[in-house]
This record gives structure tokens, C-alpha cells and sequence, in this order.
């Protein structure tokens, strides 16, 4: 019987076809659950909140609401002193914002300077320290570079107690916003947030 072929062994070929079925269900699997992750990664990202949504001041400068964390209708933003040393004046960076339907006045005190107040509108943001912004000048800085001020900002009966951040002119961004002068007693037509000398006889 040379010329009658073995039939081919039947174990073998229940073998070869269990694999490739287990193959394909196991590439099916991998694909779903890509397909999953994907989706949950997706649902996930809609879900969250946009960062600039969020109640955090984004650069170096610190945030304060006076009427508390809660309640941000009246509040100071990215707030920072920009001064050359300890005891000299202080550029005062940052903004104020006032979401009430009032005019609001704020004031901002800090350690061994002149009080400093602001008037701002009624659901407006008034700038400090930009070129179309309000310069304010703390007369005297109470803390070097590098550390933090014991400030307080005011309006009305509502005041918060904060850090207030202090740098000097190393970083470029904030060179340009050192004082052009030391604090000293100022000649007559001085700013209105500088102090003025008293008057002698």
C-alpha cells in the first residue's frame, strides 16, 4: 500500500485551530480594551475642569480674597512687591478686582510703609504696574528679595491678611519694574501713593 498517503494527525490540527482561535480572541480583547481606555480617557479630559478656570494665581505673585475664599467678588491677584533691597521703595505689581455692583476702595498695608488705597469701578479689574495700568509705589519695603511681606488688604468693614510676595530686578521680567529711585522724602507734587514730607516752619 505504498501509494495511500497517512492521514495527517488529527490531534495536531485541533491544536493548530484552538491556537489560532485563542489568538483571535485574545487580539479582540486587546482591541476592546484600547477602545475603552480611549473612551474613559476622553470622558475623563470633558470632565475636568479647565486650568484657567481655576481659583489659583498663575505666576509669582499671591492672591487674596477679602471676603474670604468662598466669596471672590472683591479680591487682589498676583500680587508682588518689586524693590532692590530691604528699606527701599517697592514697585506693587499685580491687580485688583471688584465683581460688586459698588464702587469698592482698597487698601493695601504693609509693615513700616505708607498705606496704599485704590479706587476701583463697579465690576471692574484695575491693573498695577502695566503700561496701561495704575503705578503704585510702596514707600518703604520691609523685607528683602526673596522673602514675604505681612500685608493686608481692606475694603470697607472686610480685610484679609496675606503674604505678599517680594522680588528684585534678577529675573528680566521684573527688572524693568524696580523704582527709578530710592524711598526719601519726595518734593511738593508727589504721587498721591507716595508719602508726602510734613511741612516746616
Amino acid at each position: 500500500m505504498a501509494g495511500i498517503r497517512p492521514r495527517p494527525n488529527q490531534t495536531n490540527i485541533r491544536e493548530f485551530t484552538v491556537s489560532r482561535r485563542a489568538t483571535a480572541v485574545r487580539g479582540a480583547r486587546t482591541i476592546a480594551l484600547a477602545a475603552v481606555s480611549a473612551t474613559g480617557a476622553l470622558l475623563l479630559a470633558a470632565c475636568s475642569p479647565t486650568t484657567t478656570d481655576l481659583n489659583y494665581d498663575p505666576s509669582d505673585g499671591a492672591g487674596v480674597s477679602v471676603l474670604g475664599e468662598e466669596n471672590r467678588d472683591l479680591r487682589g491677584i498676583n500680587l508682588m512687591v518689586v524693590s532692590a533691597a530691604e528699606g527701599e521703595a517697592g514697585s506693587v505689581l499685580g491687580a485688583l478686582a471688584n465683581k460688586t455692583p459698588d464702587d469698592a476702595s482698597f487698601t493695601l498695608q504693609a509693615p513700616g510703609a505708607s498705606p496704599i488705597t485704590l479706587e476701583v469701578p463697579a465690576g471692574d479689574t484695575v491693573y498695577l504696574g502695566t503700561e496701561t495700568g495704575e503705578a503704585v509705589l510702596l514707600d518703604t519695603v520691609g523685607a528683602a528679595p526673596g522673602n514675604y511681606l505681612d500685608a493686608v488688604l481692606t475694603v470697607g468693614s472686610d480685610s484679609k491678611e496675606f503674604q505678599l510676595p517680594v522680588f528684585d530686578g534678577t529675573l528680566p521680567e521684573y527688572a524693568d519694574h524696580l523704582p527709578s529711585a530710592v524711598a526719601s522724602p519726595s518734593p511738593a507734587g508727589s504721587p498721591a501713593t507716595s508719602p508726602s514730607p510734613s511741612p516746616t516752619e
